[in-house]
């Protein structure tokens, strides 16, 4: 069983920067993990993947060039940073995990076993 908590979401004016955590309880180290996003009246995004080994990122078109996300194995932790944030980042951001050992990396939600509770993230202009 995973369990995950997010954190570092807050409020942040247009261009400027956030980093969020994710800390997992039990053994992640062996698999690939991500975030998605999900704002207000829309569906839930998928924004960044990692695999288990940190050796290949993934990200959605809209955040590629902005956001980065690593991973600490060490520490039970991933991390996303966000840079030039953007008043369309205004979401809900949750942690993921696949289980699956596929060999690629998923940017669909139904494939992330493990979903946090989410830390908001508001982006005004």
């Amino acid at each position: 069983q995973v369990q995950l908590v997010e954190s570092g979401g807050g409020s942040v004016q247009a261009g400027g920067s956030l980093r969020l955590s994710c800390t997992a309880s039990g053994r992640t180290s062996s698999y690939d993990m991500g975030w998605f996003r999900q704002a207000p009246g829309k569906e839930r995004e998928f924004v960044a993947a990692i695999k288990w080994n940190g050796g290949s990122t993934y990200y959605a078109d809209s955040v590629k060039g902005r956001f980065t996300i690593s991973r600490d194995n060490g520490k039970n932790m991933i991390y996303l940073q966000m840079n030039s944030l953007k008043p369309e980042d205004t979401a809900l951001y949750y942690c993921v995990v696949d289980t699956s050992l596929r060999w690629g990396l998923e940017n669909r939600a139904s494939q992330y076993e493990y979903w946090g509770q989410g830390t908001q993230v508001t982006v005004s202009s």
